[in-house]
């Protein structure tokens, strides 16, 4: 593959933060960025996912001590989709590269990325060395992975993590899709074969609790396997009409004396065989549907030193944007 000079150390790099509840790591994960990347031309925007600990404060001090420094906040929690979904929007220079608060990811790891993307990838993923979470988290994972890849037949980058660079106008392609939940590592693959994988370095949190566990991981990847991929449901309606008509065969075995039930157990395997068949026509046809069904917006922002389209605010966004700006702000995002 062919080399690429149109990268981050030649042409800018936003860095995307989503943060819910992470007071005590922003100006942490700030210093960081600046000490690794601010040699670059670097744009730093934090998410503030509706976090109600402190962590839009500490944020708003930041951005007034550097200019490097914007901000979007949510009118509530939306999730992490959201807030990474809103960053890619409304970034300003060709590349993204994704960190979260958390800094388990260390930011001095981005010139890995930065330096494979130059083979001439549209999206760099970083994949743990040595995972420094807890037991539960990396089985989950693991198991996520497994049934994605081998069993629904989703392609994912194989172990890609959030740590990521991305080029912008990828990211907010897919964004700009309006999907019910974009799924990024599922769907960076349905628009670009140019992507990879590069072994990171991973460290434990070191302040704070972690907003991911068991249940957001679960709730997440049941939504992955029935959105992206058409087989579960095929599944549940092949199965509902399979068990129908053995029902129904039933029912007319004991009917005819074929089978020697009793009268009540007729009529219940007819009740049994007429519910299946009802399930699976409707299960279908909601699947059917849903695609084209319009939804709310991901996200809806309170306030932001970014000019924010009019149809991602609720209410009038509150405080003045800064004019000198709004050179910086994507074309789309400015009407």
């Amino acid at each position: 593959m062919s080399g690429d000079p149109d990268l981050p150390a030649d042409v800018g790099l936003t860095v995307v933060i989503p943060c819910y509840n992470e007071v005590d790591n922003v100006e942490h994960a700030c210093a960081e960025v600046l000490d690794e990347l601010g040699h670059l031309d670097l744009e730093l925007v934090f998410v503030d996912d509706g976090s109600t600990d402190g962590t839009l404060e500490k944020i708003k001090r930041l951005a007034l001590s550097d200019p490097r420094v914007r901000y979007i906040s949510f009118t509530r929690n939306f999730g992490f989709e959201a807030a990474f979904s809103a960053g890619y929007r409304y970034a300003s220079r060709p590349w993204i590269l994704h960190l979260d608060a958390d800094q388990q990811f260390p930011a001095a790891e981005a010139h890995k990325l930065i330096d494979v993307a130059a083979q001439g990838y549209d999206a760099v993923f970083g994949v743990r060395n040595d995972r420094k979470d807890p037991l539960v988290r990396r089985l989950g994972t693991s198991a996520f992975h497994f049934l994605a890849a081998k069993v629904l037949r989703i392609e994912l980058p194989k172990h890609a993590t959030a740590f990521r660079l991305v080029r912008t106008s990828l990211a907010r392609a897919i964004v700009d899709l309006r999907l019910g939940t974009p799924y990024f590592l599922a769907t960076v693959p349905r628009l670009t074969n140019r992507y990879t994988t590069v072994p990171v370095s991973h460290r434990a949190r070191q302040r704070g609790e972690s907003k991911v566990g068991f249940r957001w991981l679960a709730g997440h990847a049941i939504g992955l396997f029935v959105n992206v991929s058409r087989r579960l449901t095929t599944l549940a309606s092949v199965t509902a009409l399979g068990a129908s008509g053995l029902a129904m065969l039933l029912a007319l075995g004991a009917a005819t004396g074929l089978v020697n039930m009793a009268a009540g157990g007729t009529a219940l395997f007819v009740l049994v065989g007429a519910m299946l068949g009802v399930l699976a026509l409707t299960m279908r046809f909601l699947v059917t549907i849903a695609a084209d069904q319009a939804r709310p917006r991901l996200f809806y922002v309170r306030e932001a030193t970014i000019p924010i389209d009019p149809e991602d605010l609720l209410f009038e966004m509150s405080g003045p944007v800064p004019e000198q700006r709004l050179e910086n702000v994507p074309e789309g995002a400015r009407r």
